[in-house]
């Protein structure tokens, strides 16, 4: 068991994190508005590589970059990938709220595919959690709103991809440093992005939305430092709950920035969904027995 302070610490830094990724993501949606996807997102690449290498040679881990070709870790790396794709598209088209609490739905849908693929067995109570944190997702979505558009469409896709993503990583194995899956998957999304960029008509690059793309690139390598901190000599069980903060950061900057106020049905969905996260992952904490239990060592 960690300590009291261990844990406030903990929970402090996953709080920092959670605010520097949504800080992220308004500079990202900032740059959408000029920017295509695959350019805004090649470009954020093109920072966050150099900064990528200097946190494995500062590591001292450059003799592990073989693992980078390693199957399991290629495959994490596509899967974030498209995701960062697919999440760069939908962000440029909608409330950054909205999006968010669709991509907090990938606890849910991680529980899911791994019943999918027998990796997990769920009692009644998680399957009534499940169930309801989907009913969320459709309220955020809304089919058949004037709201509801291939954005929407994609922004659930994108979460797919996510809880794969995970599932994914708990293959890798542990000998494989965080930095080296970092980087391997940051050079596979900047890949994807200019092979995805030829359908594009992309632009000059001498704007202010390249500053706010660069700091994009460093808002997200400085978060996901103090993600994998916060994990650190930890209860993950306790900490991981406060990734649910993020909503509340994208609500407020989503108004502070644009004047996005979600309506009744967004926020519905959003308290069932962080609801239904919040129970499974209690359930997953005191079950024995399941597979998904979260350990202490943080995934890359």
């Amino acid at each position: 068991m960690a300590s009291a302070a261990e844990n406030r610490r903990g929970i402090i830094f996953m709080l920092v994190a959670m605010s520097l990724f949504v800080i992220n993501d308004v500079f990202m949606k900032l740059s959408r508005e000029v920017y295509p996807a695959g350019q805004a997102i090649a470009l954020r690449t093109g920072f966050a590589v150099v900064v990528g290498f200097a946190l494995v040679l500062a590591a001292r881990e450059g003799r592990h970059l073989r693992m980078a070709f390693r199957p399991r870790v290629l495959q994490r790396g596509m899967l974030e990938a498209v995701n960062a794709l697919t999440f760069g598209w939908s962000l440029g088209l909608m409330p950054l709220a909205n999006l968010t609490a669709i991509n907090m739905a990938s606890p849910l849908l991680i529980v899911a595919l791994a019943v999918l693929l027998r990796i997990e067995t769920v009692g009644w109570r998680r399957a009534v959690a499940l169930a309801v944190g989907f009913v969320g997702v459709l309220f955020v979505v809304r089919p058949g709103a004037e709201s509801f558009n291939a954005a929407a469409i994609v922004a659930v896709f994108s979460t797919f991809l996510v809880a794969a993503r995970d599932l994914t990583t708990r293959t890798i194995g542990e000998d494989v440093p965080s930095t080296v899956v970092s980087l391997t998957t940051t050079v596979l999304v900047g890949l994807v992005a200019v092979a995805y960029g030829f359908t594009e008509t992309w632009l000059p690059v001498w704007r202010v939305e390249t500053v706010y793309v660069a700091l994009a690139a460093v808002l997200v390598t400085v978060g996901t430092f103090f993600i994998i901190s916060a994990f650190r000599r930890t209860d993950v069980g306790v900490i991981s709950q406060y990734r649910y903060a993020i909503i509340v950061f994208a609500t407020v900057l989503g108004y502070v920035v644009w004047g996005d106020v979600p309506d009744l049905f967004a926020a519905i969905g959003v308290a069932l969904i962080v609801g239904s996260g919040l129970y499974t992952m209690h359930r997953q904490r005191v079950r024995p027995d399941s597979n998904l239990k979260l350990t202490r060592k943080p995934a890359a």
